[in-house]
């Protein structure tokens, strides 16, 4: 590891570190603007010179590998000199319209030109100009702006995985645009807005909406897939107006997916605002009284078996576990979180969830992919693998379709066949797994929800177990403690599911799961379904059931219901959310619900009195604390616990049929997204392939 001196500051690196990034370590800041920690080093902006003694002159020190006995100065006259040199030229063509840049307040630029930029310039030629580039819905260019550093080419290409940005032509020249100027086809590509440093690339959709200054910034937990993405919420008054990513090394580091970013202008669309009743055959606004008592007169006289409850796949854990308290106070068995029918949920927890972790995935070296597109459905998981791809040595085989994920991986078979060829070693890939030492399976709800999934989660289990997936915690000659290491991982898609099957939220003994519940419902022998946020499944099916929904959209459960109890969407409660992983991380509000919604505890709190069976609750604290006393994982905050591993799954036959991913379309996969008119955009261009009619104003 070498040593070396900055500022006077003796500090010893890693071997293979900068020098910007010892003189991190000294705590001397350098001003930068094309390096990135998690991007490759281009060392093209030149802003962060340093002077080195025996250097004939300064050096760029993001490009610099740091070496034993060096000597650095960050703020001696010759560094200060070349920084606000280089500051001068980058200026040099920067227009002057910070009043009108949506960067405004969070610029890079601005913030380093105070430090580091002149009164004046002593520039008199003119300004270049540069035509702005089309690059898709979400991303706004004014390219005269660019400054060349290449963060949204190298985040591009490394990170997302789509090599369709790059740099044309030299010097003055020189453009940044993506190839025929085309929308970057990406579930990522909102992150170069965060990763440019000027004024370049903004955000379409919030153009000249805001200033930073003006927003309320609250810290919260993604629901549009079961990633558990660490969010910031921006809002204005009770308005989200846009989502940023929030810094977690262990689940999506820095980088947030463009339905997670973008889906929340859906909060304001389609809401439900106040409850409803059925009368004639049309829903009418009613009170929160005459919906309790409509509700309550339904219930009354019905056997606990003849009632049923749905738990959505956006909903918070103690939302659910207070349905299921009140389920349970009602005698009712038929209970599901599993609105797409997935054969998960029975035996230890090892068997749901992602037990590599997402950040595990990179100390894999073999990986098997079983009915799963972790593209669209996880697309954190999915740069997480690539990273891991990229540095070798990684082989990876795909059971199900044929897709474009990204990496190089070997499409092994369509279906559970293939599957149960790996699991008998007959395939060649099993090869592949028995050589490796940290082999890792990722079974897809493609796989589990259809009709043969308990099957298939045998198989990957026998897979998992006969090459080498499960390793125990060992202990050394030392005495030290080795970790374990499990390759077992079920990737959801549903940000709700994880918690539901922690809770047991699941059909008690003879009750029903959704299958059992729309059948019962159909020919009769379930009369009522309490619908929490289930949008997902076959509404229309549910015959002549007295329906109540407790939501906070007008989607697919609202218009079958006859009851609508107005809820509150997840930027709008605070509420616990169990990722993939198993992770417990907590989320809280940035507005309150329109109207007369209200928080999903507290109806269902009321709802129990009105029916004659009031829980046991009356504040978030104390149900909080009764979920915990219950099911104690619900305790641990945002850590993870090695889950524990047994029999799961059930032996039978299997279908032919290819494994297929359940999302069809990445850009709308629940209420929000449904209501959301820049998903509505997104789905036109990437999804249904409609590229916008030319207007003489997209580039």
């Amino acid at each position: 590891m070498p040593k070396l001196t900055v500022d006077g500051i003796e500090v010893e690196v890693p071997a293979g570190s900068t020098v910007l990034q010892a003189c991190e370590a000294a705590g001397a800041e350098v001003p930068r603007f094309c390096y990135h920690d998690r991007l490759s080093v281009a060392g093209n902006c030149r802003m962060c010179l340093v002077e080195m003694e025996k250097a004939p002159k300064p050096v760029a020190s993001c490009a610099f590998p740091a070496g034993d006995g060096m000597v650095v100065h960050t703020k001696s006259d010759l560094a200060r000199k070349a920084q606000k040199g280089t500051m001068e030229f980058l200026l040099i063509n920067h227009p002057l319209d910070c009043p009108i840049c949506d960067q405004g307040g969070e610029c890079d630029l601005q913030d380093q030109a105070m430090g580091f930029g002149s009164h004046s310039t002593r520039y008199t030629e003119n300004k270049r100009a540069v035509t702005d580039k089309y690059m898709g819905p979400l991303i706004k260019t004014i390219m005269t702006r660019c400054i060349h550093c290449t963060r949204c080419v190298r985040f591009s290409t490394e990170i997302a995985g789509v090599s369709e940005m790059g740099m044309l032509n030299r010097g003055e020249n020189a453009e940044i645009t993506t190839y025929l100027e085309k929308a970057l086809d990406s579930e990522l590509s909102a992150n170069v807005i965060d990763l440019c440093p000027v004024g370049a690339l903004t955000s379409k959709p919030y153009a000249f909406v805001s200033r930073p200054w003006e927003l309320k910034k609250v810290e919260s937990i993604d629901v549009m897939d079961a990633v558990g993405c660490n969010i910031r919420v921006d809002a204005r008054g009770q308005e989200v107006l846009r989502v940023l990513p929030r810094l977690h090394e262990d689940i999506n580091e820095e980088w947030i997916s463009d339905k997670t970013r973008y889906a929340c202008d859906g909060l304001k669309r389609q809401r439900l605002d106040r409850p409803y009743v059925r009368k004639d055959g049309k829903l009418q606004p009613a009170s929160w009284p005459e919906a309790f008592a409509a509700v309550a007169e339904r219930m009354k006289g019905l056997k606990g078996k003849q009632i049923a409850a749905i738990a959505g796949d956006t909903v918070d854990a103690e939302s659910m576990y207070a349905l299921k308290r009140l389920m349970a106070e009602l005698g009712s068995p038929n209970i599901d979180c599993r609105q797409d029918g997935a054969a998960i949920g029975q035996g230890p927890r090892g068997g749901w969830i992602f037990n590599t972790t997402i950040a595990g995935v990179e100390d894999a070296d073999a990986l098997l992919l079983v009915g799963t597109n972790p593209r669209w459905e996880a697309s954190l998981v999915n740069a997480r693998i690539r990273k891991r791809w990229l540095r070798g040595g990684f082989p990876i085989g795909v059971i199900g379709q044929p897709l474009d994920l990204t990496y190089e991986y070997e499409h092994l078979g369509a279906g559970a066949q293939t599957l149960a060829e790996v699991a008998d070693g007959k395939h060649s890939f099993a090869k592949v797994l028995k050589s490796a030492k940290r082999p890792m399976i990722v079974v897809g709800m493609g796989a589990l929800s259809r009709g043969d999934g308990a099957a298939v989660l045998a198989q990957a289990r026998a897979i998992a177990e006969t090459y080498g997936m499960i390793q125990p915690a060992t202990v050394d000659d030392d005495g030290d403690t080795q970790p374990g290491w499990n390759g077992f991982n079920v990737l959801h898609t549903a940000a709700a599911r994880v918690a539901g099957l922690d809770m047991g939220f699941v059909p008690g003994k003879g009750g029903a799961d959704v299958a059992g519940i729309v059948a019962g419902a159909q020919s009769g022998a379930i009369k009522a379904v309490y619908l929490l946020g289930a949008d997902e499944i076959d509404t229309d099916a549910l015959g002549d059931a007295f329906v109540v929904y407790q939501g906070h959209h007008g989607d697919k459960g609202a218009h079958r219901a006859d009851v609508v109890l107005p809820g509150a969407a997840y930027t709008e409660k605070d509420g616990l959310y169990v990722n993939t992983e198993g992770r417990v991380q907590m989320g809280f509000a940035a507005g309150f619900p329109p109207g007369e919604a209200r928080e999903d505890w507290k109806i269902l709190r009321a709802l129990s009195e009105a029916v004659g069976k009031t829980l046991p609750f009356d504040t978030l604290g104390a149900l909080r604390q009764a979920l915990m006393a219950d099911h104690e994982t619900f305790a641990a905050i945002d850590t993870i616990e090695p889950a524990a591993w047994g029999e799961f799954g059930a032996s039978g036959a299997v279908d032919d049929a290819p494994f297929t991913s359940p999302i069809e379309n990445f850009y709308m996969t629940d209420p929000i997204s449904r209501a959301s008119k820049t998903m509505a955009e997104c789905t036109e261009i990437f999804v249904l392939r409609r590229q916008p009619a030319a207007t003489g104003t997209n580039g």
